[in-house]
Parts: structure tokens; C-alpha cells; sequence
């Protein structure tokens, strides 16, 4: 097999990859609270406290995925252009 070959065929793996993970589960934890909800910060005595509720994810600790948003948009276009 030759080099660009096995470049292509490992691009196309992590692309079905990719696309068949967006497809089973199309939230993946948030990026900023790492799917917590909620920031940590110690108290003066230095003990761990709940923090504010992420802003980003409103306190769910999940995000859509990117592959997912960009498929959601691209279905939301291709019906409302065949009205």
C-alpha cells in the first residue's frame, strides 16, 4: 500500500469515527467545567467549595458536539430551502 493511500484510508476511519460517535451520542461533556456543571474554588481555610455554575453549558455539564451542530444546521437548511 502506498503512503497517500494509507493516508486516505486513515483519514476516512477517523471520519466515520467521528461521524458515528456525533451520531450515537450527539452531547459530549462541556469543555469548560468538564462536565461538572460547576466550577471548584477553595475556601480560606483552602478546602475544596462548589463554584459558580458554568455559564457555557448552563449548569448541565454537556455541549453539543461540533459535528453534530454543523449537521443539525446544514438538516435546518436543506428543509427550509425545500418548502
Amino acid at each position: 500500500m502506498s503512503l497517500p493511500l494509507l493516508a486516505i484510508a486513515c483519514l476516512l476511519v477517523v471520519t466515520l469515527g467521528y461521524v458515528g460517535r456525533c451520531w450515537l451520542s450527539p452531547f459530549g461533556d462541556c469543555r469548560k467545567c468538564h462536565g461538572m456543571g460547576h466550577a471548584f474554588k477553595n475556601d480560606r481555610k483552602g478546602r475544596l467549595k462548589r463554584g459558580r455554575d458554568c455559564r457555557r453549558c448552563d449548569a448541565t455539564g454537556k455541549r453539543i458536539r461540533v459535528g453534530r451542530w454543523i449537521y443539525n444546521r446544514a438538516a435546518r437548511t436543506y428543509r427550509a430551502g425545500t418548502r
